[in-house]
């Protein structure tokens, strides 16, 4: 066996048969690729062990390399389940294994999802969390335990129509164990296996690998999907650790009609822990309602988001964010006698007010006396976990510490990570709000970028960022894969534009190895923030930051918020309209209804023709930098707020 790791790159052929492609991304044994089986064809993800450190104990070595082969033969056991991914092979090469994996195109995990649009809808949550407890059921029925459920290890993807998200994937069976044969445990025995935060309470007092624990991560996990953090997220490993044994999960702002669910799979002791059986009846439940059976959601594949429902931040929210929500300044609302943009509305009386949301659910009335409970247990456990949590804590911490560099944090090597063309001292993040001044071409020469609050006048903003394996990975393919990642937000915008700022060789780890992907307005200033980092009730201060399907509040002439779909509004965005250059601003004003009933009838959408109504929204900014469009909105005709349920 070789003393160091093998030289990783694109266009490296493993095996003589696999090429590989790019990086997908890291976890604690190595790297995942894209590749092309040369001799089928086809592309396929393979998994590499990577040893970081070159002086690593031969017997540590061995040991990873074993628990690789013991992923490959798990998940190969449960390779026809629907919600696994599907393990081909796993081959030797250059005396270490490699597992070959089925690719799923278009795939991202559920943390990765959070963190780019917010926490998601309870019945959302819900309906993926059935798929990973079937997936699990599958393994434990086998005696498999994963041991390692969180965010990171879920993948969502589009299904065969193309639904984005609709495929439910558990992945990373690398430490799972079946406790109930002779298999050897590839485990350190001073060492914590799982993630901190995620890990049931008796695993991390010492106690053997359950079902039961495996459920208490799922409600972790769905509790982190639909709150945006996790119930026993804390600055540092071993207290996230403490917090587990020890302490309550954080009250829940957005859970609904899974608080109760949550509480249950939360629960510290196993014995009085929900099973599985039970959760999988309330959460089908949630995913399908019987109380209101006209309006039961037919979800099946379905994500929220792909059926119109895009937002799933409750309103009750934005007075009070949370530190692991995306970082943008609430926008203020615009002055009544605001004149840069306007509807026809005029002659449809008073606004409406606003609607109510609903009330934050209070935390459990039992959490008093499980508070007590927990304090009781201190003394006894002090002697087992004082010396546990600090020794596993800090072998946990040492092999599993994320990069910091791929944090955005980036390495102090002094170069600017995008050059000096850019300007910029610092990493860009995903919600960073940019000013761009072009010297020459736009969208052709690179421009000067200026992080700035997400205002009105706002050129763009980070949409998401590529992780790139290397700065020639970056440099290749930072653009194409900047497209991909930005193409359905891009498509929702009226008039925006993708642009990767690439980072330099020498400012490579200094941008935290990544690649920011920006949309920014094509004609003129987007106006605030775009896409999913808009906050739910924002007003809106030009038409630039509207997209297709967002439901609308009509405050007065000049304004609107954006508000849920799933509660009453007063109008929706269809799409938008690109009028001739020669057409005058205030005849789009006055003729814009017509033009949108005439090209972008309401019906066509579902509206029927004799309840609902197209109206306009016309921006004075954007039809003064040439771009000419008008947004086109379906109403109904009596003026009545839309229900959820609409049409």
């Amino acid at each position: 066996m070789q003393s160091e790791a093998p030289e990783s790159g694109v266009g490296r052929v493993i095996a003589d048969r696999y090429l590989l492609l790019n990086r997908l991304g890291s976890g604690g044994m190595g790297h995942v690729w894209l590749a092309h089986d040369q001799q089928l064809d086809c592309e396929v993800a393979l998994k590499e062990i990577v040893f970081r450190d070159p002086d690593e104990e031969e017997q540590d070595r061995t040991t990873r390399v074993a628990r690789a082969r013991a992923e490959a033969r798990h998940a190969a056991g449960l390779r026809d389940h629907p919600h696994v991914v599907t393990v081909h092979d796993v081959l030797e090469h250059d005396e270490l294994p490699w597992i070959v994996m089925e690719y799923v195109p278009g795939a991202l995990d559920l943390k990765a999802l959070v963190t780019r649009r917010g926490p998601l809808a309870p019945a959302e949550c819900a309906r993926i969390g059935l798929a990973v407890l079937d997936a699990l059921t599958a393994g434990h029925e086998r005696g498999i335990m994963h041991r390692d459920v969180k965010p990171a290890n879920i993948l969502l993807a589009p299904d065969r129509t193309g639904s984005p998200y609709a495929r439910v994937l558990l992945t990373d069976y690398g430490i799972s164990v079946q406790p109930d044969t002779q298999e050897t445990r590839y485990t350190r025995s001073n060492m914590l296996v799982g993630t901190t935060g995620y890990l049931a309470p008796e695993r991390a007092q010492g106690g053997p690998p359950t079902a039961a624990a495996d459920l208490f991560s799922l409600g972790c996990t769905l509790y982190y999907a639909v709150e945006g953090f996790g119930p026993f997220d804390r600055d540092s490993g071993i207290a996230a650790l403490t917090a587990v044994v020890l302490e309550e999960p954080r009250p829940v702002l957005r859970a609904g009609a899974l608080e109760p669910l949550l509480a249950a799979m939360l629960a510290k002791d196993p014995v009085h822990r929900i099973t599985a059986a039970d959760s999988e009846v309330a959460l089908a439940a949630i995913v399908t309602p019987r109380a209101h059976p006209r309006t039961d959601p037919d979800l099946g594949s379905q994500p929220q988001w792909a059926s119109g429902a895009l937002h799933t931040v409750e309103p009750e929210v934005l007075a009070s964010r949370h530190p692991h929500e995306t970082p943008w300044p609430a926008p203020t609302a615009a002055p009544e006698n605001h004149s840069d943009w306007a509807s026809p509305s005029s002659d449809h009386g008073p606004a409406h007010p606003a609607h109510p949301g609903r009330r934050s659910p209070g935390t459990r009335t039992d959490g008093r006396r499980r508070h007590h409970r927990a304090k009781a247990l201190l003394a006894g456990m002090a002697t087992t976990l004082g010396l546990a949590l600090l020794v596993s804590g800090i072998m946990y911490g040492l092999e599993n510490l994320p990069d910091l560099r791929a944090l955005g944090g980036g390495t102090v090597s002094g170069a600017r990570p995008y050059g000096d063309a850019i300007g910029l001292t610092r990493a860009l993040r995903n919600g960073d709000c940019v000013d761009a001044d072009w010297s020459g071409v736009p969208f052709t020469d690179q421009p000067r970028l200026t992080v700035v609050g997400c205002g009105e006048g706002t050129d763009g903003q980070v949409m998401a960022v590529y992780e790139a394996g290397s700065a020639e990975d970056a440099r290749s393919g930072g653009a194409a894969q900047c497209d991909r990642l930005t193409k359905e937000a891009d498509g929702l915008l009226a008039d925006t534009r993708g642009y990767a700022v690439v980072p330099t060789a020498d400012g490579f780890d200094t941008a935290g190895q990544r690649v920011a992907c920006l949309l920014l307005g094509t004609h003129g200033p987007v106006h605030g923030p775009i896409g999913e980092h808009r906050p739910m009730g924002m007003v809106f201060t030009d038409t630039a930051t509207m997209q297709k399907r967002d439901c609308l509040d009509r405050l007065s002439d000049s304004r609107a918020k954006l508000v849920p779909c799933d509660g009453p509004h007063d109008e929706q965005v269809l799409a938008f309209l690109r009028l001739p250059s020669t057409e005058k601003l205030k005849d789009a004003k006055k003729e814009g209804p017509d033009i949108c009933q005439k090209e972008v009838p309401p019906k066509e959408y579902g509206y029927p023709h004799d309840t609902y109504e197209a109206a306009v929204w016309v921006g004075e900014s954007g039809w003064h930098s040439d771009s000419h469009f008008v947004v086109c909105t379906a109403m109904r005709q009596d003026r009545r707020t839309m229900e959820k349920d609409e049409p």
